[in-house]
């Protein structure tokens, strides 16, 4: 005897709808949610679960957002959020107030003095600004940044520790051609006064998305750290430019060698030396195979 189906709850609605949209590729979510609100057939059970969900995807993501009036781009991250909803942009000292469901900004109002650092902390923050301006434009020239002070803001002159965190986010989106992709790094950079130190530790996160004919995603993360003197502003900014422009250019150098060795590694270990037919598989030629024209062949499919 069949065991009897039983209904899901609401919550439960919710709680799987909620995994689809945060596991959602990057710039993907939007469609993810399309096909949740038809298979829901529920609008308050997406609702909560949009609700919950998009906040939390679009931080992690760091998704960028033109502001209304000419301000430029703002970046809602973790370390810009100032209340449910309102994220500092700290390049133009305006407080974004951002739909996050639409994933669009709806207005701006300028920062007060309590949401910006003091003089001292932002010549700093203004010059490290300046020289990510430069690597960002070279190394991600759709990417965007924000240089954030997480401790100490209030901090008036030197003998006290504070932390910069530099954010990168960039994303190249492309649906019509079936694949997207994203890079995203967070630099925390402790400025500790009583040694002279700039202590840095970076953490990376690609994603990729390949959809033609198939379904491949890539999600690598790493994390390394650094140090260097504690300087003048403009001194420091240079140094820690030219430790991140080097740790981020090592790891995609990496990334770049470890997918071009896949043919002899990865791609061998999914599949038997010699397979049922006795016959090796031509692993340097790997991209002339596409598995839907060959299935069709075999089956006789004509398109």
């Amino acid at each position: 005897m069949a065991e009897q189906e039983t209904e899901l709850s609401d919550k439960q609605k919710k709680e799987i709808a909620k995994w689809f949209l945060l596991n959602a590729p990057a710039g993907e979510i939007q469609y993810v949610a399309k096909d949740l609100k038809s298979v829901l057939n529920d609008d308050d059970v997406y609702d909560e679960a949009a609700s919950e969900a998009f906040p939390v995807y679009n931080k992690s993501h760091r998704i960028c957002l033109e502001m209304p009036g000419r301000f430029g781009d703002v970046l809602v991250t973790q370390y810009g959020e100032l209340r449910d909803n309102e994220y500092l942009d700290p390049k133009t000292a305006q407080v974004a107030i951002v739909d996050h469901v639409k994933q669009v900004c709806t207005e701006v109002r300028p920062a007060t003095d309590e949401e910006l650092p003091t003089p001292y902390i932002e010549e700093y923050r203004c010059a490290l600004e300046a020289e990510m301006l430069k690597y960002v434009g070279e190394a991600y020239p759709k990417g965007s940044y924000s240089v954030y002070c997480v401790n100490g803001k209030d901090v008036e002159g030197p003998g006290s520790d504070f932390e910069l965190v530099v954010v990168i986010s960039a994303a190249r989106l492309s649906p019509q051609n079936f694949c997207n992709g994203s890079w995203r790094s967070v630099w925390n950079i402790e400025f500790i006064d009583d040694v002279q130190v700039l202590e840095l530790k970076g953490k990376f996160q690609v994603g990729a998305h390949y959809f033609e004919e198939g379904n491949v995603q890539l999600d690598a993360k790493h994390e390394c750290r650094d140090s260097t003197m504690f300087q003048a502003p403009d001194d420091s900014a240079i140094a820690i430019e030219s430790i991140i422009r080097h740790h981020e250019t090592e790891y995609l150098a990496s990334l770049e060698k470890s997918y071009l060795n896949l043919p002899d590694t990865t791609f061998k270990d999914l599949r038997r030396k010699l397979p049922v037919t006795r016959t090796l598989f031509p692993w340097h030629g790997t991209s002339q195979f596409s598995l839907t024209r060959e299935i069709s062949k075999e089956l006789g499919i004509r398109k």
